[in-house]
């Protein structure tokens, strides 16, 4: 772990971070391991910019292990509703009660024992060791590969094994003993803000002088991309049921898949038949049915086209074991995906 020859590596970053880095984020004030865990597991998909509002209310609302340890299912995630990659949210919860009943409410400071808990990788159990100041350890999140494929010249697919085990090998022998967490943090800075995928700024960048890939001249072709297929397309309807009462049909998806664990509205496969399903759910009841405005919904790995239907009925209807009806604000409270926020906001207005 840090030697010489990587140096000309930590230095120059370190002396950068005091001028430059990030100091002000909601996470490094009066930083505590438990909001590092939770800003880690946030930003493991997501952008800082992102992350800031859903950190602050997280925090607000589950200040510690034991509130979110004790909080329901339903509460995590409507705290979370709007960030995606949902099961994230599932495996802190599920984190929060292991901490609680087997480390004492004290989350762990071996990397032995983080990386039993779920949600906890190789690099986010580095990154709570080394920002929190109990031990160095390597980080490897997309801003670092980034950076070190950039700066040692790795190629090679991000994907593969061999290309993952260089870049952790650098990791280890570019982290300083000393000043470790605001390396760390420093690091990770330099790769959103100045060594950036799409517009890398190495005029500014204290790392240039030595970079090999700005001396070859390949910055932009590192890390190696490799082709993405053509995102496919899905599509379904949502079936929008109102009763009577104005109370909306949501059911409770399963905790595997899409929004896993969210509340959404039933869904249809757009080869079914409306009127069919209509016929053997609400029969008689239906009072109208309208058809909205198709939206898209943009997964990592493909697209989902969303086709509402608007179903009014004059009498209350037969629920399902995992369906329940709620007021639009009740419906606040709960864990919902975006297009279903969206949809009910366009019911409001």
């Amino acid at each position: 772990m840090g030697s010489k020859h990587h140096i000309k590596f930590s230095r120059p970053l370190l002396k950068w971070w005091h001028a430059h880095g990030r100091k002000d984020l909601p996470w490094q004030q009066e930083p505590s391991v438990y909001k590092t865990w939770i800003s880690e597991i946030m930003l493991q998909q997501t952008q800082v910019i992102t992350v800031i509002p859903y950190f602050t209310k997280f925090i607000n609302r589950f200040p510690d292990v034991d509130s979110l340890a004790t909080a329901s299912d339903d509460d995590v995630m409507s705290m979370w509703s709007g960030l995606g990659f949902y099961s994230r949210a599932r495996n802190l919860h599920k984190a929060a009660k292991i901490i609680t009943e087997n480390h004492n409410k004290q989350i762990p400071n071996t990397y032995e024992a983080l990386i039993t808990l779920p949600g906890i990788g190789r690099s986010t159990a580095g990154a709570i060791l080394s920002l929190s100041r109990i031990e160095p350890k390597a980080i490897l999140d997309g801003n670092v590969k980034r950076v070190l494929s950039r700066f040692y010249s790795v190629q090679g697919d991000l994907k593969t094994a061999e290309t993952q085990k260089k870049l952790w090998h650098l990791a280890e022998k570019c982290l300083p003993v000393k000043d470790y967490d605001l390396y760390t943090q420093a690091i990770m800075d330099l790769g959103a803000t100045v060594c950036t995928s799409k517009k890398a700024m190495c005029s500014m960048c204290p790392l240039s002088k030595d970079c090999s890939a700005l001396e070859k001249d390949i910055v932009y072709l590192l890390p190696n991309k490799i082709l993405r297929k053509k995102k496919r397309r899905e599509s379904i309807y949502f079936m929008i049921i109102k009763d009577p009462s104005e109370k909306l049909l949501l059911q409770k998806r399963q905790d595997k898949g899409i929004w896993g664990g969210l509340w959404s509205f039933p869904e249809l496969d757009t080869s079914e038949n409306i009127e069919d399903w209509c016929d053997r759910k609400v029969g008689k009841s239906l009072k109208s049915l309208e058809y909205g405005k198709k939206m898209v919904h943009g997964f990592s790995h493909f697209d989902l086209e969303i086709n509402p239907i608007f179903i009014k009925i004059n009498k209350p209807i037969k629920k399902q074991k995992n369906q329940k009806i709620f007021t639009s604000h009740e419906i606040s409270q709960l864990g919902v995906p975006k297009p279903v926020k969206s949809i009910i906001k366009g019911l409001e207005g």
